[in-house]
């Protein structure tokens, strides 16, 4: 029988329009996300950038100017949504799917991060999405929703 791991899920709601929304998250990233602590090469991280349109690139470059891929776009639907497989520092064949969804809501709009496909990491799959749940708070609650309250 197989197991299906629920997928995490985060949402926000942030105080700008969908498409600049949109724009923050994708053309920005390099300016929020938090290397310091978020990153496959460690302290030797420079930036990272999201290329759009599906088969882009979500990458880290090094200080030395290596790039890492952590996944790639599979669906682009801007501004309402995009999404990418996720192997930071892994092989794409242990890649899980990140979906963002844009929406507008009251003063702004709605941001919902879903995290699934966990059992592609086999008998790390659990624990593996256990750090995800308090990644992701720090990653795309905090940081990529303080930068949008800063922009």
């Amino acid at each position: 029988m197989e197991t299906s791991i629920p997928p995490v899920i985060k949402s926000i709601t942030v105080a700008r329009p969908i498409e600049t929304t949109f724009k923050l998250f994708t053309e920005d990233v390099g300016q929020w996300w938090p290397l310091a602590s978020h990153s496959a090469v460690d302290d030797n991280a420079a930036t990272c950038r999201l290329e759009g349109g599906v088969g882009g690139r979500f990458y880290e470059t090094s200080a030395t100017g290596d790039e890492y891929e952590w996944g790639v776009v599979q669906s682009w639907n801007p501004p309402s949504g995009l999404s990418f497989t996720w192997y930071p520092g892994r092989e794409p064949d242990t890649a899980q799917l990140v979906e963002i969804a844009f929406a507008p809501a009251d003063g702004g709009t709605q941001v919902t991060l879903t995290h699934s496909g966990w059992e592609s990491l086999g008998a790390d799959a659990l624990e593996t999405r256990e750090g995800y749940v308090s990644g992701w708070e720090l990653v795309f609650i905090d940081k990529f929703g303080g930068y949008c309250r800063q922009q």
